[in-house]
C-alpha cells in the first residue's frame, strides 16, 4: 500500500514538482471557480481558458518557451478577449454569450495556427493538454504567487464580491465598488487560467476551476463551505490523478480532471445538498 499511494511521490522529484503544482492550482482556483459559479459564468471561464492561446503562442513564437513571455502573452490575450466581447455586447444587439464563443472560436483557431507554424506537434500538444509532470523551479515559483495573490486579493474585495453575486441591484445602490471588484475578479480568473495553463494546457486549464466548484456546491450551502470542498476537490483530484497516471502510465493532466469528474458524479448522486438520491429520500415535515 505503501509503495501504491506514497512511494511515487519519494522516490520521483517530478512526482513531488507535479502534486505542488496541483496544490497551488487548488488553492488559487477554488475560491475563484465557486466565485465563478454564483455568478452563473462557468462558460466564460472556460472562453476565457481558450483566449489566452494566440497570446501565450505569440509569446512561444518571439522568446520560445520563455515562461515570462508566455505567462504575459497569455495574460494580456485573455483581459483583450473580454473587454473586446463585453463591448461587443454593449454596442451591438448581439448577446454577450454570443460575442463570448465567436471570440473563444477566433482566439483557439488563431492560436493552433501560431504554434502549427512556429512549433512541432508535440509543442502543439503541450500547450493543449500541458506537462504537469515537468514543471519546473520558475513555474511553481510563479503557480505558487497567482495563487498567493488570489487569497489575498480576493481578501480585499470579498464583501463587494459576494453582494454582486446575490443582490447585485442593492450593491449598486450603496456603494460602486461592485465594477472595480468585477474587473479585479476577471483579471484572478485569468491569472489562475494562466497558471493552469503551465500545467495542464487550455483545453484543461478551466477543469481544476469549474468541477471543484460545482462539487462543492453538493456539499455546502454557505460560500465558505463551497470553497473548502473546492479546494479539497483540487487537492485530492491532483493527488489521486497522478497516481493513476503514473500507475497505468496516461497523461497526468487528463487523469487529474477525469478524478475530479468522477468525485463531482459522485457528488451529484450522492450530495447532501441537492443530490438526487438526497432529493429522492422522504423529509420530515415540521410540526407544532
Amino acid at each position: 500500500m505503501y509503495d501504491l499511494l506514497i512511494g511515487p511521490f519519494q522516490e520521483f522529484e517530478f512526482m513531488r514538482r507535479a502534486l505542488a503544482g496541483t496544490v497551488a492550482l487548488s488553492c488559487g482556483a477554488g475560491p475563484v471557480g465557486v466565485i465563478l459559479m454564483l455568478r452563473r459564468m462557468s462558460l466564460v471561464g472556460d472562453t476565457m481558458a481558450h483566449a489566452i492561446l494566440p497570446g501565450a503562442a505569440l509569446g512561444f513564437m518571439v522568446a520560445g518557451l520563455d515562461l515570462f513571455a508566455m505567462t504575459l502573452g497569455g495574460l494580456v490575450a485573455g483581459l483583450t478577449v473580454a473587454l473586446l466581447a463585453g463591448a461587443v455586447a454593449r454596442a451591438t444587439e448581439l448577446k454577450e454569450d454570443a460575442s463570448l464563443a465567436a471570440f473563444f472560436l477566433m482566439s483557439l483557431a488563431l492560436g493552433v495556427i501560431i504554434v502549427s507554424v512556429r512549433g512541432s506537434n508535440v509543442d502543439l500538444l503541450n500547450f493543449l493538454f500541458g506537462s504537469v509532470l515537468a514543471l519546473d523551479d520558475p513555474t511553481l515559483i510563479l503557480m505558487a504567487s497567482i495563487a498567493t495573490l488570489s487569497l489575498v486579493v480576493l481578501a480585499v474585495i470579498w464583501r463587494p464580491l459576494v453582494l454582486d453575486c446575490v443582490d447585485p441591484g442593492f450593491l449598486r445602490s450603496v456603494s460602486r465598488a461592485g465594477t472595480p471588484a468585477y474587473i479585479a475578479f476577471l483579471t484572478l480568473l485569468v491569472l489562475n487560467l494562466v497558471g493552469g495553463f503551465h500545467a495542464l494546457g487550455t483545453l484543461l486549464s478551466v477543469g481544476i476551476v469549474i468541477i471543484p466548484a460545482t462539487v462543492g456546491r453538493f456539499w455546502a450551502r454557505d460560500i465558505t463551505g463551497m470553497i473548502a470542498v473546492a479546494v479539497g476537490t483540487g487537492v485530492v483530484s491532483g493527488y489521486v490523478g497522478l497516481l493513476v497516471s503514473f500507475h497505468t502510465g496516461a497523461p497526468a493532466g487528463p487523469s487529474i480532471i477525469l478524478v475530479a469528474a468522477a468525485v463531482y458524479v459522485a457528488s451529484v448522486l450522492f450530495g447532501p445538498v441537492g443530490g438526487v438520491l438526497t432529493r429522492l429520500l422522504p423529509r420530515r415535515h415540521l410540526e407544532a
